[in-house]
């Protein structure tokens, strides 16, 4: 296994600091990804992706959201972080591969929750953006397997077990992953509404309006968490921007499976190739 250590620390807004890894593009550097994780996923599951992407000539950005990975300080349990500070931590990471790219075009990679936070980035200096299995996450638009189990999880088990434990103990429940207490609270509150996190905040919806950015929405048919109107919806609130809406089937790529996160997995390389790496901007050669 690949070892990736965080190499610095990015400032953010409400004067905290997120661990990062930068990878330097070999060679000429033709451009910059900055990569917005998933919930409930460490930056670290995509460093082969990264270093991949590194190897052919754009630098990369991982970072992880306050309290959690590389930015852990402590116990999760004593993490005071919800899930728009999650949000507002991608776009502060954003512009910080802004300023580093110096000219160079950047494309914003977000797989789940770090699509969603395109419209709170400073989207309108990227060049382009791939939203990589990021749909809105009401629980009306999950997959059908778990539609009628998030009510569930939303209202009774989460609030249950972030009583007993004072976090949402995810890997011991075998549900996402462990969370912050403020994070998943947030989140389970937005995922039970229809508008999802513009519920909470109305006046964000002029935020994703607003964004022009040229977008790319890739999902793929068996994605175990959502369904494909979940992604069309989130392609919706951004009704100014020319959004490539793409599904994949695994089938046709020669797969069994791919689901919400097997994408970034080191053997996925020709995924890569033919869906990811024709959308990022790039210098001419």
């Amino acid at each position: 296994m690949t070892t990736v250590l965080a190499e610095l620390e990015i400032p953010t807004t409400d004067g905290r600091a997120l661990g990062a890894c930068w990878f330097e593009a070999l060679g000429r550097p033709r451009g910059v990804v900055v990569l917005a994780p998933a919930m409930a996923t460490e930056a670290t599951y995509y460093r082969h992706l990264a270093a991949w992407l590194r190897d052919r000539g754009l630098s990369v950005l991982l970072f992880d959201y306050t309290g959690y990975g590389w930015s852990s300080t402590g116990p999760l349990a004593e993490v005071e972080a919800d899930a728009m500070r999650w949000m507002l931590d991608a776009r502060d990471a954003g512009s910080y591969a802004l300023e580093r790219a110096d000219g160079l075009p950047v494309t914003w990679v977000g797989h789940s929750l770090g699509g969603q936070a395109l419209g709170l980035a400073t989207h309108e200096r990227f060049a382009g953006a791939v939203l990589i299995s990021s749909g809105t996450g009401t629980w009306r638009y999950n997959a059908p397997k778990v539609r009628w189990q998030a009510p569930l999880l939303w209202k009774a088990i989460a609030p249950v077990a972030i009583g007993v434990s004072g976090y949402f103990p995810g890997k011991r429940l075998g549900v996402l992953g462990d969370l912050p207490p403020g994070v998943m609270r947030q989140w389970g509150r937005w995922c039970m509404k229809r508008d999802y996190l513009w519920t909470d905040f109305p006046e964000l919806v002029a935020a994703y309006e607003a964004v022009t950015t040229p977008t790319v929405s890739l999902s793929f048919t068996d994605d175990e968490l959502l369904a494909d109107r979940s992604f069309r919806d989130l392609a919706d609130r951004l009704p100014n921007a020319v959004v490539e809406v793409v599904r994949a089937d695994p089938r046709d790529h020669g797969l069994r499976s791919i689901g919400h996160h097997g994408f970034f997995r080191k053997e996925r390389a020709d995924l890569w190739e033919s869906l990811l790496l024709p959308h990022l901007a790039t210098l001419p050669s």
